[in-house]
């Protein structure tokens, strides 16, 4: 393994890693707060219950999001040094905001932690709601800054230097809004499907019943919502791809010619050497369609870019097509589950309705490693799209590759602690919650 293949291995790594503590500590914080508020009104001790334990939890993801995402502060300025040596002062406005927005959401969630029994019982709620809401606010400016290399603006790039620089134009950039909505609700996907899974099972296994069934009600329509809404960004996201990357879109499709009514590919293995996609469902016209509103208008294929400047096809397009396969099958258990809310009140308690979402459990999160693996692996060869390239930003530094060997060492051995830590956690729920009165 090369120095460069390292560094890009140890950064896709750390992202991977972190992206999964990131989405979490984005939307958990609200799961807890609607059940806090239930307990407000209701004084049912369930609630009450079910937010102690979500708060552990978002402990446990906070601490280790934080660690992470430290880390990849770091990995910024070793790895990729010439990158930001220039990009550093443009797009540095978003990732100083998430530093203010993260320390907002360490003391309010010192407070909400330590603060049951000791603040007033709406003020302590509140602390919760401003854990989720910085926290929201964090994961948008990172992926602000992510937006700014797929779209990069508030500079002049003139003989090689980067002149008239305005941090506002570079942060709200032309993509930052479609990528904030994808991945905002994503994240709120991807957690209440594993939140809801976990509770599913717990369910089937019949485990303190109320506890799970409460909790997993609560997740569950954070999830089918957002699932519901996932194809709405995505299609946005889509037709902003297609007039600022048109090399990632054609990658992400496999798309190698241009042509009028551009059949949409189902599947498929993209050969690129013979600019060909083999064992395909075409679906004719529809990419048209999808891109411009019209099935006759052409879209342009990777044989309108020069060969340099083309992603890799095959690991775009499988891992696109990754992502819209689970995005569909959780629609599909989203649509069955109001179904379940509004017509079959019976299906709730059926064995196959909740091993549906045990099966969605891990499922929103892999959707979610594979549209960041779209994101970032479509917009190569590019750093800076159309302005750097990633190879010119590397560091010079020799032996890379022992560090993404430490690295990855590092990153298992936090994994095995944190599934340990849920674990534990979640077969201590059973005793530590019990509903009763008296508890």
């Amino acid at each position: 393994m090369n120095d460069f293949i390292a560094a890009r291995s140890q950064m896709a790594l750390s992202l991977g890693f972190h992206i999964v503590f990131s989405c979490i500590g984005m939307v958990m914080p609200f799961f807890m707060a609607v059940a806090h508020f239930y307990w407000l009104r209701t004084n049912d001790v369930v609630y009450r219950n079910i937010t102690k334990a979500w708060s552990k939890g978002v402990a446990i993801f906070f601490a280790t999001g934080a660690v992470s995402g430290t880390v990849l502060s770091f990995e910024l300025g070793l790895l990729w040094p010439e990158f930001m040596k220039h990009a550093g002062p443009i797009f540095g406005m978003p990732f100083s905001l998430e530093g203010t927005a993260f320390f907002i959401e360490a003391i309010a969630l010192g407070f909400f932690l330590y603060g049951w029994g000791r603040f007033n019982r709406w003020f302590h709620w509140f602390t919760g709601v401003v854990v989720g809401v910085s926290g929201l606010v964090s994961g948008i400016l990172v992926v602000a800054a992510n937006a700014w290399m797929n779209s990069p603006a508030g500079f002049d790039y003139v003989n090689g230097q980067y002149l008239n620089i305005d941090p506002i134009k570079a942060m709200f950039n032309d993509a930052w809004f479609s990528q904030a909505l994808h991945m905002c609700i994503a994240a709120f996907a991807a957690t209440g499907f594993a939140v809801a899974g976990i509770h599913a099972l717990m369910i089937l296994k019949k485990k303190n019943i109320r506890f799970h069934t409460q909790s997993f009600r609560i997740a569950a329509v954070f999830a089918c919502i957002a699932a519901l809404l996932q194809p709405l960004s995505g299609d946005i996201s889509a037709k902003d791809v297609s007039k600022r990357q048109p090399a990632k879109l054609a990658a992400m499709e496999a798309h190698f010619h241009t042509e009028a009514a551009a059949p949409l590919i189902l599947g498929g293995v993209p050969d690129e050497e013979a600019k060909e996609v083999k064992y395909a469902i075409k679906l004719p016209g529809m990419l048209s369609f999808m891109v411009h509103s019209n099935f006759e208008t052409p879209v342009n294929g990777l044989d309108k870019i020069p060969e340099a400047d083309h992603p890799p096809v095959a690991i775009t397009h499988y891992a696109f097509q990754v992502m819209v396969g689970i995005g569909m099958l959780l629609l599909l258990i989203s649509v069955c589950y109001f179904i379940a809310i509004w017509k079959k009140r019976s299906w709730m308690q059926q064995a196959w309705f909740l091993r549906a979402f045990v099966l969605a459990t891990p499922m929103g999160f892999i959707a979610v490693e594979a549209g960041w693996t779209v994101t970032e692996v479509g917009r190569q060869p590019w750093i800076i799209n159309g302005i750097m390239r990633t190879a010119d930003a590397v560091t010079p530094m020799p032996g890379i590759a022992y560090s993404f060997y430490i690295f990855t060492a590092v990153y298992i051995s936090l994994s095995l602690i944190v599934t340990f830590l849920l674990y534990r956690q979640i077969r201590m729920v059973g005793k530590l919650y019990d509903v009763s009165p008296s508890a």
